[in-house]
């Protein structure tokens, strides 16, 4: 699981490190925002008070384009306003400083259980569907159910239409610790989809960004 922490206490990233999390730090919030929009995190852990930009402009801007990524917020203030806002724009919890790392562990372990349970199961991109019940990719003329690590794949450049993602997130995403895999494991499976695709008249591509990186792009 691989979370972005905007925060200014360094010291969470090694505790998210340590408690099975891979955790990647940044110090404002337009480099919050920027992370977010890449595509590559699981949740995000965003304070309120950032420079650049705050924690609210960033979740604002994120559920404005209905990016739907977990965000759990952070504050030095207690006032009920300031949650309420939060909430109201969007956030998954909220939790006000001094707190113990213990319950911002447990707080983000639901916050990605709840948000994983509440998923739609009908991913729509373009003129193509994902049965995430079924593993069926299907579009008005055919289907095919896919494979475990074709339907993962799928669902990354779904979930991330127009993003680009690199091959290292993809090996990080759907082979996690699987000892000896080799890399060019990823082409091959990029390599299977956009047949499928093809196959089925998708008005979908996966193209390569630039080196190491794909995007899913919707055609006409």
């Amino acid at each position: 699981m691989r979370l972005l922490l905007a925060e200014d206490e360094r010291s969470l990233v090694t505790i998210l490190n340590r408690n099975g999390f891979e955790a990647d730090a940044v110090y404002d919030g337009k480099a919050a925002l920027e992370a977010i929009e890449s595509g590559n995190y699981d949740g995000a852990v965003l304070d309120i008070m950032m420079p650049k930009m705050n924690g609210l402009e960033v979740l604002k801007t994120i559920r404005d384009k209905k990016n739907l990524i977990p965000i759990l917020m952070l504050t030095a203030k207690a006032e009920i306003d300031d949650k309420v806002e939060g909430l109201d724009l969007g956030a998954n919890d909220y939790l006000t400083k001094p707190f113990a790392a213990k319950e911002l562990l447990a707080r983000i372990r639901t916050m990605i259980r709840t948000q994983t349970t509440q998923t739609e199961s009908i991913l729509h991109v373009g003129n193509i569907t994902l049965n995430r019940a079924t593993f069926e990719l299907t579009s008005p003329t055919g289907s095919f159910r896919l494979a475990n690590k074709e339907f993962q794949m799928m669902e990354v450049f779904l979930c991330n239409q127009g993003h680009s993602i690199t091959h290292k997130r993809l090996l990080e995403k759907i082979w996690g610790d699987e000892k000896q895999v080799q890399t060019n494991v990823v082409w091959m499976y990029i390599s299977y989809l956009r047949k499928k695709l093809e196959a089925l008249h998708a008005n979908l591509q996966i193209t390569e960004a630039s080196h190491a990186e794909y995007i899913l792009e919707v055609g006409g």
